[in-house]
This record gives C-alpha cells, sequence and structure tokens, in this order.
C-alpha cells in the first residue's frame, strides 16, 4: 500500500449528523484543526450522513455553527457524502469481480453502518459462517443486498503517527465485515476509505476507539489499491465511571454553553491536551499558537464534575 506524502496534507473534520457535538468531539476536532494549521495542511469539512435512521438534518447546520462558534474553520466543504455514492458502488463491485464478498442475510441490528465507537455491539462473522458461494467472482453485486468482506486470519500493521504501531487481526477482531447495507449505501467502513482516497485525504485524526477500524480500512485499501494515509488516533474523553464520555454523564452538549463566549469551553479542552495544566480561559487562535501535539497525554481523559462546574461558572 502506498502511503502519501505527509508534506502535502490534507485532513477532514468529519462530523456525523446522528445528535449534536459534544465535548469529546470538540477536543478532536480542535487538536484535528491545530495540527492542520501548524502544518500547513488542508482542512475539509466532510458531513458523513449515510446512517439515514439516525441522522438528524437539523443538527448540519447546528454543527457548522459550533465549530464556528469554537473559532474552527476550514478552507472547503465536500458535498454530504449522500449525494453521490457513485464511486462506493464502484468500488463494491471491482470487489465483487475479485470475489473478495458475499451476500449477507444479517439484520442491519447485527451491522455496523456508522463509525463503531467503543461500546457498539455487532455479531461477528467467521470464515465457518460465509455460505458456499463465497469467494466466486460477482459481476454486478445487488446494491438491495447486504455484503461483507471476507477476510483472513493475519496482523495487520496500524502505524500510528500519535500512539505507535499496533498490530491487529481483523479475522479475531471482527471477522467479515460488511460494507454494504441492504438500504443501499455503503456502511461506515467503505465510505470512509472510499471518500478519504478520492478527497486527498491523507492526515486522518479521530479517537482511538476507531483504532481497530483502521485495521479494516487497511484492508480495503489493499484491495482496491489506495493509499493509507497518516493516523493519529487520540485518546478518549471519559466519565468518573471510565466508560467513553456520554449521555449517562449529563449534558456535555456543547449548545450546552453556546449563549456565552467560548473561551471557557476551549480553555477546558486545551487543559485535556496537557498533563495536570489547570485550565485558562482561551480562544482557539491562542490554542494554535501554544498547542504542541508531544504534550497530549497518551492516557484518557476523565471528565469529572469540576470540569463542569468550571464551564458554568
Amino acid at each position: 500500500m502506498e502511503r502519501l506524502n505527509d508534506a502535502l496534507g490534507v485532513t477532514r473534520l468529519a462530523p456525523s449528523p446522528t445528535g449534536a457535538l459534544h465535548l469529546g468531539n470538540a477536543r478532536t476536532f480542535l487538536v484535528n484543526w491545530a495540527l492542520a494549521r501548524q502544518r500547513g495542511w488542508r482542512v475539509l469539512l466532510r458531513i458523513e450522513d449515510l446512517d439515514h435512521p439516525r441522522v438528524k438534518p437539523e443538527t448540519i447546520d447546528q454543527t457548522r455553527a459550533e465549530l464556528r462558534w469554537l473559532g474552527l474553520d476550514w478552507d472547503d466543504e465536500v458535498p454530504l457524502q449522500t449525494t453521490d455514492l457513485e464511486p462506493c458502488h464502484s468500488a463494491l463491485q471491482k470487489l465483487g469481480r475479485a470475489g473478495l464478498i458475499y451476500a449477507c442475510t444479517r439484520s442491519r441490528a447485527e451491522l455496523l453502518l456508522s463509525a463503531p465507537n467503543e461500546g457498539d455491539q455487532t455479531i461477528r462473522a467467521a470464515a465457518a459462517d460465509r455460505p458456499a458461494e463465497a469467494g466466486q467472482p460477482i459481476e454486478q453485486p445487488k446494491t438491495t443486498s447486504t455484503w461483507r468482506l471476507m477476510v483472513e486470519p493475519g496482523l495487520c500493521c496500524v502505524s500510528d503517527a500519535f500512539c505507535g504501531d499496533h498490530q491487529i487481526d481483523v479475522a479475531t477482531d471482527c471477522g467479515d465485515f460488511a460494507v454494504w447495507s441492504n438500504r443501499g449505501c455503503p456502511t461506515y467502513q467503505l465510505a470512509v476509505t472510499v471518500d478519504d482516497a478520492r478527497q486527498g485525504v491523507n492526515q486522518v485524526v479521530r479517537g482511538d476507539d476507531l483504532l481497530s477500524s483502521a485495521a479494516r480500512q487497511q484492508c480495503l485499501q489493499a484491495h482496491l489499491r489506495l493509499p493509507t494515509p497518516t493516523w493519529w488516533h487520540l485518546p478518549l474523553l471519559r466519565g468518573p465511571d471510565g466508560r467513553r464520555l456520554a449521555k449517562r454523564h449529563g449534558d456535555t452538549r456543547i449548545s450546552r454553553w453556546r449563549s456565552g463566549r467560548p473561551d471557557r469551553l476551549v480553555g477546558l479542552l486545551a487543559s485535556f491536551c496537557t498533563s495536570g495544566d489547570d485550565p485558562v480561559p482561551m480562544t482557539a487562535s491562542a490554542f494554535l499558537e501554544t498547542f504542541d501535539i508531544d504534550r497530549v497525554p497518551r492516557s484518557d481523559v476523565i471528565v469529572t464534575s469540576d470540569h463542569i462546574r468550571w464551564l458554568d461558572a
């Protein structure tokens, strides 16, 4: 697999309009933006709207407004994913002709159509569960069927610019994973692989709950002869119980603080990017001047009630 030249960097802010932005999203986007502006990367905004049953159209404009309120900008916005699925369809046909996919009758509840975050559940599809016709070339895969990619045992090395090298056996981790849904659209894994390649994205910054997804995407990149981006997987924000920050920990949506200035929120996110620093109000431009990726903790960050009180002050 070819790895693109980091010197000509292109990255993307890729929110999914399935809900409001929260502190965890904002921290990742802030770091992504700061890395890009410091290193001269081009920044794309890509709204990933494939997961239709969960998409809330009203959050698309809200997401743009909240990113701007935080002080972030981007160089271009690409069309919504759903406006052009032909490149993904072409990729599905290529996988079919190579005999790498097979039709699956599992229900949608057993698939991961959106980004597979920590705690999401899916049923693992082992090689022994494949139908007898698996491995045969398919000239025109029906877009009304669910298709899985056949995954063979073996370690995949994910080389990450932030958290180092990780050896992942995709066959053990998730088995044959879905690349197309019977709703007529690609799953997250195929869509993000194809879109990153066609949009020239070669720097991917996101939470480390998607580290295993990088291995799946590298499988697809190898089969489709697409370049592998440079990965930057960041530790997560967690609640006091150690679980991924979510609704169960209270309201951490950015909209909660939109009535005021963003400097306290940016200051808190900045403190999460250093070891032991107390939060100090600052703008995104001030964060950009002081941000150092080498100072970002390698372990997850616990968001406490004291942090929320500081924001509410």
